[in-house]
């Protein structure tokens, strides 16, 4: 067959899987990104943290950690080493002096901007095989995907995504997995 399934549509190669599509992917870009930005603190989460520092409203660790999916402890640390080479400050958030805004300084920004430009060629690289349409499709798309997921990040009710999915392979209607064709009501 032409579409890479063998009957009873069971794909035969991993070029029809989502997460070997996603991670040869991930893995080209994790690979020259982390050249791209070997100088920086953190490389590529040192990026982040300073992408995060130059966005307006500026925002404190905890946003920063929930947003970019880093653990604050580690964030502490990258912040620290970007603090070190001048790059980001900390400022008193006038809503709540105990919480610190993270700040990108001009040298940061300066930093940010170059570094971006080196992504930028990565990115243009890894999407070379699209014309310049789909690839504006595919970065359209990605954004929605990973925006969409970042609202329902799927590890925190890991359980439930489970449940739901062996519902739709079983036929089951109901997405908490609970199996109501028995007699009486629902187990908890």
């Amino acid at each position: 067959m032409t579409d890479g399934h063998r009957d009873g549509g069971h794909p035969r190669r991993l070029d029809d899987d989502l997460g070997w599509m996603l991670g040869v992917l991930f893995r080209a870009y994790a690979k020259a990104a982390e050249h791209a930005l070997h100088d920086l603190p953190g490389g590529p989460r040192g990026y982040q943290v300073l992408t995060a520092a130059v966005a307006e409203p500026p925002r404190n660790q905890g946003a920063i950690s929930e947003e970019l999916g880093v653990d604050r402890t580690v964030l502490t640390y990258l912040i620290d080493d970007l603090a070190e080479r001048g790059l980001v400050t900390r400022r008193p958030d006038p809503a709540d002096r105990r919480s610190r805004l993270i700040v990108a300084t001009d040298e940061g920004a300066a930093v940010w901007r170059r570094c971006r430009e080196e992504l930028r060629h990565v990115e243009a690289h890894l999407l070379g095989p699209l014309d310049p349409a789909n690839a504006t499709a595919f970065r359209s798309s990605l954004r929605r995907l990973a925006c969409e997921a970042q609202t329902r990040d799927p590890l925190r009710d890991l359980c439930t995504v489970v449940r739901q999915a062996r519902s739709q392979e079983d036929g089951n209607a109901f997405p908490d997995g609970e199996d109501r064709s028995r007699t009486g009501p629902p187990k908890r």
